[in-house]
C-alpha cells in the first residue's frame, strides 16, 4: 500500500511539472477519437508482438499505449506553451522493466534524450526530452500491483 501511495505521489508530481493551465478537451471526445485511431506498427524488436495505438488523437509516435495495455479511461489532454500533451493511465501484464524499456526505445527512436530514471522498490520511472528546445517530453511510471497487473502512468508533450 505504501508503494502504491508513493508511486501515486510521484506520478502527481511528474504530471504537475508538465501540465499547464490550458483547458482540457472533453474526455468523452478524446476517448472516442482514440478508439477510432488506427494502430501503428511497433518499431524495433517488438514488431512481432502487436500494433500500437496512439495514447490520444494526435499524440506523437513515442506516446502510445503499451501493446496489450488496457487504458483505465480516455487520456486527459491539454495544450500548453510547449504544445499539446496528455496523461494516460493503463494496466498491463508486462513487468515494469519491460514497460520502461519499450518507452525508452520509442523515445530514442524519436530523437529524445534520457533525462531521468528512477527505481524505487518495484516501481520504475523514466523521462526523456528533446534537446532541441522544441518542448517534446515523455514520462512514464510503471508500478507493480500486488497480485495484479502493472499500473502505468504515461504523460507526454508533443512539442511546438
Amino acid at each position: 500500500m505504501k508503494r502504491t501511495l508513493a508511486a501515486a505521489a510521484l506520478i502527481a508530481a511528474l504530471a504537475m511539472a508538465g501540465c499547464s493551465q490550458a483547458p482540457a478537451e472533453d474526455g468523452a471526445e478524446a476517448g472516442a477519437a482514440a478508439d477510432a485511431a488506427a494502430p501503428t506498427a511497433v518499431e524495433g524488436p517488438a514488431d512481432s508482438i502487436a500494433p500500437t495505438v496512439p495514447a490520444a488523437p494526435g499524440a506523437p509516435a513515442f506516446a502510445v499505449v503499451y501493446p496489450g495495455g488496457a487504458p483505465s479511461g480516455p487520456a486527459t489532454v491539454a495544450r500548453g506553451p510547449d504544445g499539446p500533451g496528455g496523461i494516460l493511465s493503463f494496466t498491463t501484464d508486462a513487468s515494469p522493466d519491460a514497460v520502461i524499456d519499450f518507452y525508452r526505445q520509442r523515445a530514442e527512436a524519436a530523437g529524445l534524450a534520457s533525462v531521468m530514471a528512477m527505481n524505487t522498490g518495484g516501481a520504475r520511472a523514466y523521462g526523456a526530452a528533446a534537446e532541441d528546445g522544441s518542448g517534446k517530453l515523455l514520462r512514464v511510471v510503471a508500478t507493480p500491483v500486488e497480485d495484479g497487473p502493472t499500473s502505468v502512468q504515461l504523460d507526454w508533450t508533443a512539442g511546438r
